[in-house]
Parts: structure tokens; sequence; C-alpha cells
């Protein structure tokens, strides 16, 4: 979570060793993950505001600590545009960072020999393609209309990523986690809120 939300845990998940309760867990996390970074939205900018934050210390404080991009983006832009601005550049680098940590991870597990078969590749192909895609897309070479067409296919496919999910989703199964995940991310996401104020607010 100190990556990102969601798409990390849904990333990292497909270079993990899986078992009988794997499915039931990713889902577990995915809704977890998306209910505390909406709480975020909502409660992060009238703390920031409480202490005091300046447009910029606001906008670090919500890119590094709220879960999911899209929640960064609503609560940043609820302060200021310069927050949100700041808040997502923060929070598109704690993305970048999930390439090399899928990376690293899954060629840590292929040479402990875990996962069972190993995949000829030693990253999940839709990281392939993230890269690819932000290269392409950073190098200038799309047109506005392709890119503009890419969007539009991306927001679909992650209404349809959703939508699966909730199909898949049991309730009943969800219980049987039990509290102490639930505590786990909770604790998590409470003690990164409070470790980057402490940074934003009386370190500078």
């Amino acid at each position: 979570m100190g990556i990102c939300g969601a798409s990390a845990a849904l990333a990292i998940s497909a270079v993990l060793p899986q078992d009988k309760d794997s499915e039931r867990n990713i889902i577990f996390t995915v809704i977890s993950v998306t209910a505390l970074s909406t709480i975020a939205m909502i409660a992060y900018p009238p703390i920031a505001q409480w202490l005091g934050l300046d447009a910029h210390q606001a906008g670090i404080f919500l890119g590094a600590t709220i879960h999911d991009v899209a929640q960064v983006v609503g609560a940043g832009y609820s302060m200021s545009e310069e927050t949100g601005d700041t808040a997502t550049v923060v929070k598109l680098l704690r993305v970048a960072m999930l390439v090399p940590i899928v990376f690293s991870l899954s060629l840590l597990l292929r040479k402990r020999g875990d996962g069972g078969p190993r995949p000829a590749l030693p990253l999940p192909l839709f990281i392939i393609f993230f890269v690819l895609f932000v290269a392409i897309n950073s190098s200038g070479i799309a047109s506005t209309q392709v890119q503009e067409l890419a969007g539009d296919v991306s927001r679909w496919c992650l209404v349809t990523a959703i939508a699966a999910l909730g199909m898949k989703t049991s309730l009943k199964a969800l219980l049987e986690v039990g509290w102490r995940p639930a505590t786990l991310l909770v604790s998590e996401t409470l003690f990164l809120a409070a470790i980057i104020l402490f940074a934003v607010k009386w370190l500078g």
C-alpha cells in the first residue's frame, strides 16, 4: 500500500504463489483498499486544513498517503489546483515504483522456485504493456486522438475489471478472512498518514 492501492495488490498477486484462498484474499484486499481510499479522500483534506498545511504540503500529504489514484485526484483538486497537481505527481511517482518492485519480487520468487511453474517472462504481461504505453505516451508520438481513444478504452477496461470483481465477490467468503487482515490494513493506513504528516509538517 506504500506504493499504490488496488493496482499494486493486483500486480503483486500475479507473481505470488497461488493457493485455494488467493482469489478471496486479493478481492478482500482490493475492496478494503478502495474503501480506505474513499474514506481518506473525504477525511484527509479537512485534516490538512486543520493542521494549516499549505497547498504544496497538502499535496504531498494526500499524494503520499491515499492509496488509489482516483481518490488522490479527487481529494487534491477539492482543495486547490496546486494541491491537486502536487498530489497527482507524488502519487504517480509512487505508482512508478510498482514496476521495479514487481520485477524484483518476480525474480526473487523465480530464484527460490516458489509459485509453481515459472512463466517464460519475469514480469506479468500487463506490467510490460504498462511500461510500453508510458514510453509511447511520454515520447509524444501518439496523436491527441489516439490518446483520447486509449483513455476511453482504459476507463471501460477498468469498469469491466471492477464489475468482474463484483461478480466474483462473496460476502460470506470475505467474512471468513477475519478481523486481523482488516486491522492490519487500517493500521498501515494510519501509520502511513502519521509518518507523512510528521515529515511535511515538522520536517519541512
